[in-house]
């Protein structure tokens, strides 16, 4: 179906990835992982057609139906959802004029290859635009219970996935390209997706840090390596991956260390030939004979001294062909990693955050009303529930920065709230990452040391916020969280951006948090880890679990 063959691409003149090969076939669901930066999201959009490699070739039929789901949504968010579907799916009458047009052409000219193609894609693009697939698409998305003349703009996050995913089904794709599908997806759309996913004949390559949908979606693995800059493959799912990699790794590690001693010998040879001509030289100079028994001496002295230094030199060289050669095993690469650490986190009493009678939503949409619910201190809790059911509007109300439309919301004297929204919106995109946490501490250099414990370091701290990554953005608020000393952080899928490294990193650093926490999450791996109770929204109530 498609195939790679030694791409390369570089970035600001250095090398993002290169003598990267690998194939899909038809059904195959491949897994591409890596690090934030690595360049997953960069070979999604060469092999879509959006981005240029610097060398190699992508091999795919000329006909092939590709459907690419880009990480960032892009709608115009003032047209509706009727509106957007619209253009997606086609208008039958419009296309049925256009395939007419087009037979009578190919009638005068039936060998011309271009009205062929023409007329072929015309025929499945009316196949595609049939009024009952599209309902069945948005009703398998859930997409059918929406407002068709609601603006895009104002769905929620999970929403606007769901509606991105059914523009590309719309397309009928024979190979389909998802960067990060699962992102603000709830758990029911979740399940939904890893069992049409396991049933099409399509192929698919998906970037996801999601490790239980991976576990239950994917047949192969590929791993690109930052530090090598290629990739490799592993077959079955990321559990599969992860023993696969371990025993990798062992293996690297006894075969360096073996290497190690190898060297350590040879050196300690050298040494002691060295030691050897050296005393030999030492032996010549200190001989007091006359003559000719001196001569003799000294040229026997100066040949084996030679013979020594010159055996000394010959395993010298010997060493640095084995250090050099393509045997060499490197040592294994020991990842940096997210290092978080609360500090100065105030003391909270026993009752942190108190609901009472509180409804939520909008003048004209209520979502949920008469809550009574309280959060104590050191709480862990996980706020669940299908995409749109009003979460993200209830953390906002608990936040302050939307009313609320009946009943209240008590926080304890001593909370210094802390909020992550989904969009990263809290960041200003102008500033920078030194601008942004700058008024926290003494100078920029005590700035600068803090955010490399955050992976952010070198120029990517001097870039305006809207030139960095997902990932670096995502690091970045939670640097800002920590640093402005926060005991109840309200968290709004904190973990869609930070890769499995990072996300296991959070998940340790949650741990030793000693404040409270109310998350929206939806990663099933991280809520089954994290939360010592689930909040279930159900209709225009949360029921606790």
């Amino acid at each position: 179906m498609l195939t790679v063959s030694d791409l390369k691409k570089t970035f600001n003149l250095q090398s993002l990835f290169e003598k990267i090969n690998f194939s899909i076939n038809p059904g195959e669901r491949i897994g591409l992982i890596g690090p934030n930066g690595s360049g997953k999201t960069t070979l999604l959009r060469i092999i879509a057609g959006e981005e240029q490699a610097d060398a190699g070739i992508i091999h795919k039929p000329v006909d092939l139906r590709l459907g690419y789901l880009p990480q960032g949504r892009t709608f115009d968010v003032h047209s509706s959802l009727r509106e957007v579907i619209g253009r997606a799916s086609g208008d039958p009458e419009v296309l049925e004029a256009e395939l007419s047009s087009a037979a009578n052409a190919l009638a005068a000219m039936p060998q011309d290859e271009t009205l062929i193609e023409r007329y072929d894609d015309l025929l499945q693009r009316i196949q595609r635009a049939n009024p009952a697939r599209t309902e069945q698409i948005l009703t398998e998305l859930g997409l059918n219970l929406v407002d068709p003349d609601l603006p895009v703009g104002v769905l929620s996050g999970g929403q606007q996935t769901r509606l991105a995913l059914a523009l590309v089904l719309l397309g009928d794709p024979q190979l389909l390209l998802l960067d990060e599908p699962t992102n603000h997806l709830d758990i029911e759309m979740l399940n939904w997706l890893e069992d049409w996913l396991a049933h099409i004949a399509s192929g698919v390559l998906i970037i996801s840090h999601d490790r239980t949908f991976l576990d239950h979606v994917v047949t192969r693995i590929l791993e690109l390596d930052p530090a090598s800059r290629s990739l490799r493959a592993y077959e079955g799912n990321y559990s599969d991956y992860l023993e696969q990699r371990r025993t990798e790794v062992r293996k690297q590690w006894d075969e360096y260390r073996d290497q190690q001693l190898e060297v350590r010998r040879m050196k300690a040879d050298i040494s002691r030939v060295k030691a050897q001509a050296a005393y030999t030289e030492k032996i010549m100079s200190t001989t007091r004979l006359s003559g000719r028994e001196f001569r003799n001496s000294k040229d026997f002295y100066k040949g084996l001294a030679k013979k020594v230094a010159k055996k000394a030199k010959s395993r010298e060289k010997r060493l640095e062909q084995y250090v050099e050669s393509d045997e060499r095993v490197e040592k294994p690469e020991q990842h940096k990693a997210l290092y978080f650490e609360f500090q100065n986190t105030a003391h909270l009493g026993n009752s942190v955050l108190q609901l009472e009678e509180l409804s939520v939503g909008f003048p004209d949409k209520l979502l949920l009303r008469d809550l009574n619910l309280q959060i104590q201190a050191g709480q862990r809790i996980v706020l669940s529930g299908a995409n749109g059911c009003g979460k993200t509007t209830l953390l906002r109300t608990v936040a302050g920065s939307l009313a609320p439309l009946a009943g209240r919301v008590l926080l304890g004297s001593s909370v210094h709230l802390g909020t992550m929204a989904q969009d990263l919106s809290n960041l200003d995109a102008r500033q920078t990452a030194v601008e942004t946490l700058q008024p926290y501490f003494a100078n920029q250099t005590e700035t600068r040391h803090y955010l490399a414990t955050y992976l952010l370091a070198g120029d990517e701290v001097l870039k305006p916020v809207d030139l960095l990554s997902y990932g670096q953005r995502a690091r970045l608020e939670l640097a800002l969280l920590i640093a402005r000393g926060c005991n109840l952080l309200l968290l709004d899928e904190p973990i869609n951006h930070l890769d499995i490294p990072s996300r296991t990193q959070f998940e340790q650093a949650l741990d030793a948090f000693e404040g409270a926490i109310l998350a929206v999450v939806h990663d099933r791996y991280f809520i089954e880890r994290f939360a010592q109770e689930v909040w279930l929204v159900e209709g225009q109530g949360i029921r606790r679990l």
